[in-house]
């Protein structure tokens, strides 16, 4: 099984706290080894490619230039290990649509990850966070797999 990547304690408390100062909207972001980028869900502004009926309490979506410094940021010397997003569910789950947005289908007819990062998940509510997840590529599932889960209450 895939290890899930490390998340200095730091980077995990920013994380939450996006996802408790985002609720009722989900959060999204990534991070490198060291660093964490907070994005904004363009889900508000319909810019969802393959789901733009959802509201930006039931989706998330990277976009425009945040996107494109995402897939620049594969070049640098720290490049991204993990997208992140909330679910305001109070779930760590990884949806079905989170599974359609972050599988592509290769030359060859079998199914990858679109970006080679590990997705870690917090189910927040109005409460605040409940548990975080973290899904890793596998090859032999050939779809993401949990590697990771852990209660977030404060």
């Amino acid at each position: 099984m895939t290890p899930s990547v490390r998340i200095p304690d730091d980077l995990l408390a920013a994380i939450l706290a996006h996802a408790v100062e985002a609720f009722p909207a989900e959060c999204c972001g990534y991070l490198s080894a060291t660093e964490l980028i907070r994005c904004r869900n363009a889900q508000a502004d319909g810019e969802h490619p393959t789901h733009p009926e959802r509201s930006e309490e039931t989706g998330f979506v990277i976009a425009g230039r945040e996107l494109f410094e995402f897939a620049r940021s594969f070049q640098s010397e720290r490049p991204p290990v993990a997208v992140y997003h909330s679910h305001t569910n109070g779930r760590a789950d990884f949806s079905q649509v989170d599974r359609i947005n972050a599988v592509a289908r290769s030359a060859r007819g079998a199914s990858e990850p679109v970006y080679p990062v590990q997705h870690l998940v917090v189910g927040v509510t109005a409460d605040g966070p409940t548990e975080v997840a973290i899904f890793a590529w596998s090859d032999d599932e050939e779809d993401f797999v949990e590697v990771a889960r852990f209660d977030a209450r404060c």
